[in-house]
């Protein structure tokens, strides 16, 4: 069932705030929280709130350096907040839901130190329909799963992620598996569900049961 707030695709803000940050990757219908300290950030959240609660996801293509901005892929997907709370240390705590990919067709100056781009959504009018049942290999998804988070000894609620539809669960994990950057990338830009899964297999068996890195992801 779509979500009665979400704008229609024809409504979907052409100018947003984007939110730079590797390794976290929002898809369509996805659920993403996020913990926002820095000013800027907390400057974008705030503009957003008072608008149409639009922020893009990002990530960039190289490290942030003090003397410039870095680069960014050109696909991102725009979410809408949907859960708002702040804390008495000055964080402001969000959920951005998944609402469409986009294409950079520009970059805009910046407004009170977070960056803007003029959003792209023609290729990817799909992502507001409902989502049509995927062809995926399910079972060998789950077993590359089991094997992945077993051997960084993940925790996970087997009974409920057996409970998700197809589309829901690749779309889950995609979000939540610590891949590198540049395959969170892949996964974003993946045609549909069903190449998405596929993708996700590969980088999943790629990875096999080897130790984790200890690599995790923070907000800003």
């Amino acid at each position: 069932m779509p979500n009665p707030f979400a704008p229609a695709f024809d409504r979907l803000p052409t100018t947003i705030p984007v939110f730079p940050l590797a390794g976290a990757l929002l898809l369509p219908r996805g659920i993403l929280p996020l913990n926002i300290f820095e000013p800027r950030y907390l400057n974008m959240t705030q503009a957003a709130m008072s608008g149409d609660r639009a922020i893009g996801m990002v990530q960039p293509t190289e490290p942030e350096t003090a003397n410039r901005a870095p680069e960014i892929y050109r696909t991102g997907c725009a979410g809408r907040v949907t859960s708002y709370s702040e804390t008495d240390d000055g964080r402001i705590l969000i959920t951005l839901t998944g609402l469409c990919r986009f294409d950079v067709a520009e970059e805009l100056d910046p407004l009170e130190g977070y960056r803007r781009v003029r959003a792209d959504y023609a290729p990817y009018r799909a992502d507001m329909s409902e989502a049509a049942a995927a062809d995926i290999d399910r079972e060998r998804l789950m077993t590359a799963l089991k094997a992945f988070l077993g051997g960084r000894g993940i925790d996970a609620n087997w009974k409920a992620i057996e409970t998700l539809a197809d589309d829901r669960l690749v779309a889950a994990m995609s979000m939540m598996c610590p891949f590198e950057p540049s395959e969170k990338q892949a996964l974003l830009e993946a045609r549909d569900t069903a190449d998405r899964a596929r993708v996700l297999v590969a980088l999943l068996e790629m990875a096999g049961g080897g130790a984790s890195d200890g690599a995790g992801r923070t907000s800003h």
